[in-house]
């Protein structure tokens, strides 16, 4: 048996993915999230549904460094399988003005890239082959796909999280470009830390990134106008029986745990995933020398001396 770890995994995409694991007797599942009475809740909820009592839930606020560390060490201390697979998967939409992390980072980048980042590196020596790293993207981060969302914009990791706020601008759209150009770190993440693992020859651990398609009546919308949170919650659901790109939560949370658990993709490393299929990111995920930089201002930015 062995651990995995699913952050966010309390509500929505996490959750479901956390459920399609319970259902497999070679799990334990870690529902790692910032309320701890919201996991509870979400483990009480598991071992109704499940035979499978192995699950738990332990607090982890990523717009906190200082949380990310502690539950590093929850998780260390605990009487856990070996950890095999780590589902990074919380994250947040930001659309009312700019906020900011426990550390001082823009909310949106700090939470959907920064913390998950630490907490990759923090539990790499953790992870036992085989393992496998998952990173929840978004078709968003790429505008060929024209997904109504505005195109990210990447120039460099240190504007993203000390961004310029002189000028002003419509919150919703800065909030949603900032929120696509986070998915689009989450690729270069994934593409960067898969070849920095084979350059280094260690073996036995996958790092992959995957879109859920839009997946009305989640919580991604929280922080919208009413009327939005209200299309979002009742009415662009129907857009799941219309829409190839809209995809019911369940359906993408049993995809999720597919790539966790698919002996099938037991060697399947550096590759986007949308929904069960393997399909190419954007152009610009490409980009190796953004990766490079992403990866090296975001380990000055959390304070990692020897990033892999």
């Amino acid at each position: 048996m062995k651990t995995c770890v699913i952050t966010g995994g309390n509500r929505g995409l996490g959750y479901e993915c956390a459920r399609a694991l319970a259902r497999e007797k070679d799990w334990t599942v870690v529902i790692a999230c910032r309320d701890p009475r919201a996991g509870q809740a979400a483990v009480s909820r598991l071992h109704k549904l499940n035979a499978n009592t192995n699950i738990a839930a332990l607090k982890l606020d990523l717009a906190s460094l200082a949380s990310v560390n502690a539950f590093i060490a929850s998780l260390q201390a605990g009487n856990l399988p070996p950890l095999g697979a780590l589902v990074c998967n919380a994250g947040l939409q930001i659309v009312s003005g700019t906020k900011w992390t426990e550390d001082g980072f823009e909310m949106t980048f700090g939470v959907n890239h920064l913390g998950h980042y630490l907490l990759v590196h923090r539990l790499l020596e953790s992870l036992i082959p085989p393992a496998r790293i998952l990173f929840v993207s978004s078709g968003t981060h790429d505008p060929a796909l024209k997904t109504s969302m505005p195109a990210p914009e990447y120039r460099d990791a240190r504007s993203l999280a000390f961004p310029n706020e002189i000028g002003g601008g419509d919150p919703e759209q800065i909030g949603g470009k900032r929120y696509t150009t986070s998915k689009l770190a989450n690729i270069f993440t994934t593409y960067e830390l898969a070849r920095r693992l084979e350059a280094r020859g260690i073996q036995g651990i996958t790092v992959n990134a995957f879109d859920p398609g839009m997946m009305p009546g989640t919580g991604l919308a929280r922080d919208h106008p009413l009327p939005v949170r209200l299309a979002w919650n009742y009415i662009l659901p129907l857009l799941t029986l219309l829409r190839r790109s809209a995809r019911p939560v369940e359906v993408s949370g049993a995809a999720l745990a597919r790539l966790v658990s698919d002996p099938e993709l037991a060697n399947t490393t550096g590759k986007f995933f949308s929904g069960t299929d393997m399909v190419p990111s954007s152009a610009e995920s490409y980009d190796r020398d953004k990766a490079k930089e992403l990866w090296e201002t975001s380990a000055e930015l959390v304070g990692l001396a020897q990033p892999l």
